[in-house]
């Protein structure tokens, strides 16, 4: 009789797979990326065998020692490598005592993040390596094709196999922490917005993130924008038990039921804002974080300091030079609190004429057009972004905004 493999504990994977993948790569060399990638799934497939329904005593350790007899299986059967007998002779040594707890992730996040590739490569490589995100998943949050990421992170392995030697240890926390924040805000975003939108949101990838987070604020605790990155991951995440309905339905933030939205959250994310404000220079995780700040303190949707939001978008946009039409749009909806829905559809038309197939620009309009009584012109908007949307639980929240606007005209 066969026994189906234990399922799979995605939070406990999530955690060890980039440790165990580090260590590899500081043991073997960044040269060997594609074989420590495969030698540590190759284990994943093990444990899935092995552990029987209970993980080891100690999970990380078992996964690295799985992972370094597959890679000396994988380097004695690759009869080309020049240097087969050097190296043969390298494994011999122990894996920096095996089961030590030191969590190697965010070294891990700094490797990938290597100056000697292209910042775009940089982040696609991550995203892959430590955080386990699909091609498909990776050009969705960039909106680029799938191919286009494939190859850069095809050209990424390929520069770090070229650079050769050990993998070096950062000089200091602060080394590529730009590029570092970039991977963490990336697998924070798609955590609440999956790709598929089947589920609406990825509680593990998002408990990961923040993780990784407080790990990077616990080396830098006087960085600002780290802080604000953290403090801007736990308010978004404190939104979640209200954001998705029974039905899996997509709640938007003004029907939210705010008594669901996590307090212990909250408190420690205004603090961490309220820490870092003081004579920072404003930057674009920080300036996201005061935003959440101010939705996380109104008690409903109507208190909301909408001119104060406002200000902080238009400051959000100076400090990404203009670069994001995402933040265009999000000051757009801002304007309408403040403004109205007429102004704000006069912003959304000058938008589209320079970013027309913008996600979500579509389901804004119908909505600004849904609040002005132009039922006509909203459904046919809505109909134009349920066309647009990938995302299943967007496309569903979408067809029940229009299927209700259908049935009260």
């Amino acid at each position: 009789m066969t026994v189906a493999p234990p399922a799979v504990d995605e939070g406990l994977w999530r955690e060890i797979v980039p440790q165990a993948l580090a260590r590899l790569l500081r043991t073997y060399g960044r040269d060997q990326i594609d074989l420590c990638e495969d030698a540590v799934q190759e284990a994943l497939l093990a444990a899935h065998q092995q552990w029987a329904g209970q993980a080891p005593a100690d999970p990380l350790a078992w996964l690295v020692t799985a992972a370094r007899r597959r890679y000396i299986d994988l380097v004695r059967s690759d009869h080309r490598r020049r240097d087969r007998e050097a190296r043969e002779a390298l494994l011999t040594l122990p894996l920096n005592g095996g089961s030590s707890a030191v969590d190697d992730s965010l070294l891990l996040l700094q490797l990938c993040c290597h100056p000697a590739l292209p910042r775009s490569a940089q982040v696609a490589l991550t995203l892959r390596a430590v955080a386990g995100l699909s091609t498909a998943q990776i050009a969705n949050v960039y909106q680029l094709p799938e191919a286009t990421v494939a190859r850069r992170i095809t050209r990424a392995k390929r520069r770090i196999a070229e650079l050769g030697g050990v993998l070096p240890r950062p000089r200091d926390d602060r080394e590529r922490l730009s590029s570092v924040l970039d991977v963490l805000y990336v697998m924070f975003t798609e955590a609440h917005h999956t790709t598929t939108g089947e589920p609406a949101q990825d509680a593990d990838l998002a408990a990961e993130a923040i993780r990784l987070a407080r790990q990077l604020h616990a080396a830098l605790p006087q960085d600002t924008e780290v802080g604000g990155l953290l403090a801007l991951m736990l308010l978004t995440e404190a939104r979640r038990p209200a954001r998705v309905g029974a039905d899996n339905r997509l709640i938007p933030l003004d029907e939210q039921d705010r008594r669901r939205w996590d307090a212990t959250l909250i408190a420690e994310g205004r603090a961490l804002v309220e820490r870092a404000v003081v004579g920072a220079t404003p930057g674009p995780y920080l300036v996201q974080a005061c935003i959440a700040a101010l939705h996380a303190e109104a008690p409903d949707a109507a208190s909301t300091d909408w001119t104060e939001i406002l200000a902080l978008y238009r400051l959000l946009e100076i400090v990404t030079d203009h670069r994001n039409p995402t933040i265009a749009l999000n000051r757009i909806v801002a304007e309408a609190m403040v403004y109205g829905e007429e102004y704000a559809l006069a912003r959304i038309d000058e938008l589209a004429d320079h970013h027309p197939h913008l996600p979500r620009l579509a389901a804004v309009r119908a909505h600004l057009l849904e609040r002005l009584g132009r039922s006509d012109e909203a459904a046919a908007a809505y109909r134009q972004a349920t066309k647009q949307t990938r995302n299943i639980a967007e496309w569903r929240h979408l067809h029940i905004r229009l299927r209700r606007l259908l049935n009260t005209t």
